[in-house]
């Protein structure tokens, strides 16, 4: 499902137009980014917990040529689903 085709839905569902609901999902993405930016956990009950944790220099091989290389340090983001979202999807 594509972010156009998910506001569609949102949008339908809810009897607001596309362009609020454009917004609205465009607001909560900024909201979430400047949380991981500044380096909070954001939970979201019934969907689940967003975190940026600091994933360390290491080395990695580059796959073509075999090569060695150093992978810089950096931050990632790590999701984890709600239980009730684990439920839905395994069964």
């Amino acid at each position: 499902m594509t972010k156009a085709e998910m506001i569609a839905k949102i949008a339908e569902k809810t009897g607001e137009s596309k362009k609020n609901t454009e917004a609205t999902v465009n607001e909560l993405v900024a909201v979430i980014t400047a949380a991981l930016k500044a380096g909070d956990k954001l939970q979201i009950a019934g969907l689940g917990t967003f975190e940026s944790t600091e994933r360390a220099a290491r080395e990695v091989r580059n796959p073509r040529t075999g090569e060695k290389m150093t992978s810089p340090a950096c931050k990632v983001v790590k999701f984890k689903a709600a239980k009730a979202i684990k439920d839905a999807v395994n069964g």
